[in-house]
């Protein structure tokens, strides 16, 4: 039914696509579809890199500032550092 897409076919397509959507959102919709195409390939890529050097390196923590935890999504007011275990901690 759907097999074969001649030149006629695609051509018509593509005039109804420039009907519906109008000359003036096609190259904004275009550029928006490769952005986000870039972004998809950018994110596998760095998957991709993070799985590899997990995988080669030993899990070792990077040394960063507290974390904090929010009460609710922009509350200041209830925020509270949290307390990690120590190396020390897990010795005794």
């Amino acid at each position: 039914m759907f097999g074969r897409l001649g030149a006629p076919e695609i051509i018509l397509i593509l005039v109804v696509i420039v009907l519906l959507f109008g000359a003036k959102k096609l190259p904004d919709m275009a550029r928006s579809l490769g952005k986000s195409a870039r972004i998809l390939k950018s994110e596998a890529k760095a998957m991709k890199s993070e799985g590899q050097d997990n995988a080669s390196a030993p899990a070792d923590p990077p040394a960063a500032a507290p974390r904090t935890i929010k009460a609710a999504p922009g509350d200041v007011a209830g925020a509270r550092p949290v307390a990690e275990p120590s190396d020390r901690t897990a010795q005794h």
